[in-house]
């Protein structure tokens, strides 16, 4: 009985996000080219290009050194264990201001500014946790009490910033926390900052906007695995820091490692917004959904004159795909909302957080860079369909953006997200992924066409001379394009993919985007041999196998059903969660797989096989905490009918693997 519920645990605790902790590859183990001529040249006419904007550049610099009171021993965070989960001495090579030929120096810049670590003041009120998390956590100043906003990745995180906070500023007890949206780097530590019988009691109120339980526990949920590869190759996991590794997100430094949980809100914002008072202190909600992320929220203290932007107005242009995966965002909404807290509380606010990065401080500099994002979002979106409809395709746009002359606020540059990508997000949202060309239609599959066309060049031996070529003219985005062909064509080949390695190199030491750089080296790094690693680990307690709902867990198991043949005779099971009252049903038709929830009231056909436990032990079932033996003897589960067809269904289900081939076929 315990292997049915340990096969059962394979299929479906995977796909919730998390990492398990692994040996960092040694730098040493990484061969590295240096910057090529073309890189050097490439870099230095963009410190050229960005010299317009040394005034506010400056001003940035000094904003996110403004207001530091302490600092983690060392700079570094470390679990209860000693295990080091942040080690800020790895960044050590950021302290020079001036930038290697390696890294853009406009990323350069924004990782100085980023690995600015400590507990800061923003104002008398107002202080910020930042530099050991890709995010940021904000806490305000209550009559009794404090507000913390966003409590990062990791509970070992938050907890850090929390005790930090109450050795130097003040030990007041926490009122309520405010999850903004519904991504884990902003409310994976929130059991670190207060604890789950204080909110049972009320005495601690969450705060989230609409729909957010659901989106934060199933947005990954069906397509997790494969975005946790591609997001191993978007944050750089498998590179070590340093001017010819990693660098930065764009959007802030490394995630931070530890353990990851989940609390349901108390209260929730609806659409409409609301003002509350938390413990004497205002707060206005204004719903942000559907721009970042499906579920998010803006707010505006006027004790303060603060706007909280979340993650809708950072540091750095947004992705509207992002390079991990998800749905498509809307580049319009995104736009309008920033336009709407522009308006309604742009005339008084002093100052601007978010989710990520430093404070913005003054009502005009607040007002600019809430206009010049929200103008880059519009710009995006409206050219980009100015082009399409003009009949641009999805990667014509990029350059037809670049023909316009747009002023680009500097915080709004392309740190994270890229005008390049954007674009082609707004293109696949309103047309989907196919450019229209009867060609595209309906391709060979890439390792077919790669042989087509290393055949069409003479051979492996001349496209990889012509792919040498282009990389030694610096023509680095040709070289990847006939290489990446080579590779395809010959996995094997250890030359062409030690050429397509340089060719990537080069392109990341170029890139403005920190992701973007992240990707291309770690592309380079694979074909050179090296394997993914996860600095720290991330994982996840039952909290988050017990949000999950519980519809959302079979319909992840159901993309792993993987029957012998398609003609398989039909079949039902069925799941009575004795907690919940819910009642699940499976039912097996040919290939698929189709659960349903059922109304336990109603007459329903009789099942093969019927399982009956709690939801609460389910979930532990799921993460491996609780033995299925024990819970049979305790006599909190049964199951009732052919057990063996119980069995062999469960069997029927291939787990992803662990991890698949990217930059190879």
């Amino acid at each position: 009985m315990r292997k049915i519920f340990l096969i059962a645990l394979s299929l479906c605790a995977a796909p919730v996000i998390a990492q398990t902790p692994t040996a960092p590859v040694p730098a040493s183990a990484l061969v590295v080219q240096p910057a090529s001529a073309a890189t050097r040249a490439a870099n230095a006419a963009a410190a050229a290009a960005a010299v317009g904007d040394d005034a506010i550049e400056a001003a940035e610099d000094a904003a996110a050194a403004r207001g530091l009171i302490a600092q983690l021993p060392g700079g570094n965070l470390v679990d209860a264990s000693g295990r080091m989960l942040v080690d800020r001495s790895r960044f050590a090579f950021l302290e020079s201001a001036t930038p290697p030929d390696s890294v853009n120096p406009r990323l350069w810049r924004q990782a100085r500014r980023n690995a600015q670590h400590g507990l800061f003041e923003v104002m008398p009120g107002v202080w910020q946790f930042r530099g050991y998390d890709i995010s940021v956590m904000t806490i305000l100043k209550t009559d009794n009490g404090i507000i913390i906003i966003d409590p990062l990745t990791t509970e070992e995180a938050a907890r850090a910033g929390l005790a930090l906070f109450r050795q130097h500023v003040g030990n007041w007890p926490v009122r309520a926390v405010i999850l903004s949206h519904s991504h884990i780097d902003h409310f994976g530590g929130v059991r670190g900052v207060v604890d789950p019988a204080d909110v049972a009691s009320g005495a601690v109120q969450i705060i989230a906007p609409h729909g957010f339980t659901e989106e934060a526990v199933s947005e990954n949920l069906l397509a997790g695995p494969a975005m946790l590869q591609r997001a191993n190759f978007m944050f750089g996991i498998s590179l070590p820091s340093g001017p010819t590794g990693y660098v930065d997100n764009g959007l802030g430094p490394r995630l931070a490692g530890g353990t990851s949980g989940f609390l349901p809100p108390t209260h929730v914002i609806g659409a409409a917004g609301e003002s509350m008072r938390i413990d004497g202190l205002e707060l206005v909600f204004a719903d942000a959904a559907a721009t970042e992320a499906p579920a998010e929220l803006v707010f505006y203290v006027p004790q303060y004159h603060l706007i909280h932007s979340t993650e809708v107005v950072t540091k750095t242009l947004h992705n509207l795909l992002t390079l991990r995966g998800a749905q498509v965002r809307d580049a319009l909404r995104w736009s309008q909302v920033i336009d709407a807290m522009l308006q309604n509380w742009g005339g008084s606010a002093e100052v601007r957080v978010g989710s990520h990065g430093w404070p913005t401080f003054g009502n005009a500099r607040v007002r600019a860079e809430l206009a010049g994002h929200r103008d880059q979002y519009r710009f995006i979106h409206d050219r980009s369909l100015q082009a399409a409809n003009a009949g641009a395709t999805m990667q014509e746009l990029p350059d037809a953006l670049a023909a316009v002359a747009n002023p680009i606020e500097p915080t709004a540059r392309g740190y994270y997200g890229t005008i390049n990508h954007d674009a082609k997000a707004v293109y696949q949202r309103y047309f989907g992924w196919w450019d229209g060309v009867p060609a595209h239609f309906n391709p060979l599959p890439p390792v077919e066409a790669a042989r087509h066309y290393v055949a069409l060049a003479g051979g492996g031996a001349a496209m990889l001379a012509a792919g040498r070529a282009a990389h030694a003219t610096g023509d680095d985005r040709w070289a990847a394009e006939l290489l990446q062909h080579l590779v395809f064509a010959e996995p094997d080949n250890a030359a062409a993919r030690g050429a397509l390695a340089d060719a990537y190199e080069q392109l990341g030491y170029r890139a403005e985007s920190g992701v973007w750089r992240n990707y291309y080296l770690a592309a380079a790094a694979t074909l050179r041999g090296a394997s993914a690693v996860s600095e720290g680990g991330r994982t996840q307690n039952d909290s988050f196998v017990a949000a999950v709902p519980t519809l959302d867990l079979f319909n992840a198991m159901a993309t792993r059903y993987a029957p012998a043949t398609p003609v398989a005779p039909a079949q039902l099971f069925r799941f009575h969660f004795t907690d919940t009252q819910e009642q699940v049903a499976v039912e097996l038709s040919g290939a698929v797989e189709i659960p349903r929830l059922e109304d336990t009231s109603a007459p329903t056909t009789p099942a093969l096989a019927e399982v009956t436990l709690s939801r609460r032990a389910f979930a532990g079932l799921l993460s491996g905490r609780v033995d299925a033996a024990q819970l049979v003897a305790a006599g909190q589960l049964q199951l009732t009918g052919d057990v063996a067809a119980l069995s062999a269904w469960l069997r029927s289900h291939r787990a992803p693997p662990a991890s698949f081939a990217i930059v190879t076929p």
